[in-house]
Parts: C-alpha cells; sequence; structure tokens
C-alpha cells in the first residue's frame, strides 16, 4: 500500500515508522513547507496536521479521489462540509479523535457506563486528560468524545471547562504537561464514594498502529466511516 503522510511531525514519523514494518511504502511526506507533489500516487492519505490544514488535507485528497484517514483534531466545526465534499465526490473517509484500539475500547465501555449512572442522579460526571505541552487543543478530541459518549446517554447538556461548571454540564480538567502522550479519566462522585474509569497511553505506537490498521480497511471502500466500523464494535 502506497501512503500520503499529511503532516510529518512526531506521529507523522511513528506512523512511518510502523508503516514500513508492515510492507507499506511511503509515498509523500508532507510538512507545512511542503506541497501535495506525488499524492497521485497514493493509495491512502493518513492525515496528522494540525487544526489549521486538516481542511485542506481532506479537501485534496477527496477531491483526487484519494482516500483519507484524519486523526487531527480541533477543527471539527467544518467536518460536516467534509462529509458533504466526500458523499459529493463519491469518495473515502475517516475521521477519529483518536485511532488507539484500547481508546476505542474505552469510548464503549464510557457509553455503557455512562447509560448506567444516569439512573442514579447523586453521582455527578467530570473528566480530567493529560497530554504534552505541544498539543494545541484543549480539550483534546478524545476529551470530547468521551463527553459527547455521556451527554448522549444521561441528562447532561453539554461539557465545560470551567471548574464552576453548571449542573447539566460536564467539567473537563485538561492539563498540558510535557512528555505526556495522553491520559483520559472519567469521574462519577456523590457524597460517599467515586467511581473511575481510566485509559493511560504508553507512547504514540497506539495511536500510529491504529491509524494504519485504518488505512488498510478504508482501501476500496467508500463513504465515510469510523473508526467503529473498523474495528466492527456497531
Amino acid at each position: 500500500m502506497k501512503i500520503a503522510l499529511l503532516g510529518y511531525g512526531k506521529m507523522g514519523k511513528v506512523i512511518e515508522k510502523i508503516a514500513l514494518e508492515r510492507g507499506h511504502e511511503i509515498v509523500l511526506r508532507k510538512s507545512s513547507s511542503t506541497s501535495y507533489s506525488g499524492i497521485e500516487n497514493a493509495d491512502v492519505a493518513i492525515d496528522f496536521s494540525v487544526p489549521s490544514s486538516a481542511v485542506a488535507n481532506i479537501s485534496e485528497c477527496l477531491n483526487k479521489g484519494i482516500p483519507i484517514v484524519s486523526g487531527t483534531t480541533g477543527w471539527l466545526d467544518d467536518y460536516p462540509k467534509m462529509v458533504a465534499l466526500c458523499e459529493n465526490k463519491n469518495g473515502s473517509f475517516i475521521y477519529g479523535s483518536n485511532f488507539s484500539l484500547g481508546v476505542n475500547l474505552f469510548f464503549e465501555l464510557n457509553n455503557y457506563l455512562a447509560k448506567m449512572m444516569s439512573k442514579f442522579k447523586s453521582y455527578s460526571a467530570s473528566m480530567e486528560e493529560i497530554h504534552h505541552t505541544q498539543k494545541l487543543d484543549a480539550p483534546s478530541g478524545t476529551a470530547i468524545s468521551l463527553a459527547n459518549g455521556i451527554i448522549e446517554n444521561t441528562e447532561y447538556k453539554n461539557w465545560n471547562l470551567d471548574k464552576n461548571s453548571n449542573e447539566n454540564e460536564i467539567y473537563i480538567d485538561a492539563q498540558r504537561i510535557e512528555n505526556v502522550p495522553g491520559t483520559h479519566s472519567v469521574f462519577y462522585t456523590s457524597e460517599v464514594d467515586s467511581i473511575e474509569i481510566k485509559h493511560t497511553a504508553f507512547s504514540r505506537d497506539g495511536f500510529a498502529l491504529g491509524s494504519i490498521i485504518a488505512a488498510e480497511w478504508l482501501v476500496n471502500k467508500k463513504g465515510v466511516h469510523t473508526m467503529k466500523d473498523v474495528l466492527e464494535l456497531i
């Protein structure tokens, strides 16, 4: 499989290493200072860039008929536009706030726990997420996905970064600490006890491997998909 890497920072380099180990070929390593030259040779593209570049990267691929997997977060106001473009071009697109196998299982656990806790009003939900200091968006896309999972299954209406959130809002404590790949915790706290679920990433390798598995799955498919489709969690 010939892969175009859109974004060649720390994540891009880890993706390259694992892709080569799996027998794939890298035909483009795009950074902010280079062009899309060579992207037409790709079977699939993997986007781990920055929020300001994501829409341009995804659009370039969809307009050229190249399947695109995007793990860039912080640009989702434009997600409906990319879905519409994919459908208009009969393209292939996967966006994931997190491609780690463990995190996607954690998403399912979070949804299941939220459904259970919705019956017990004495518990209030809150979250904590910790990432490295180079992480540009806060809260992380993963934290937002977790919060949305709680909102969809409970009476909570929104999330908030303010510790003095309203009762119908989930407080997210977003921390940035040097050399932390990613830690996400969900808490349900009452006056007498607390329930916690937590996912801790040890390195970027899990995110990189998941994005490559998604890219392998997406080739020769059409439409807008998610990691639930890739991992058959639906």
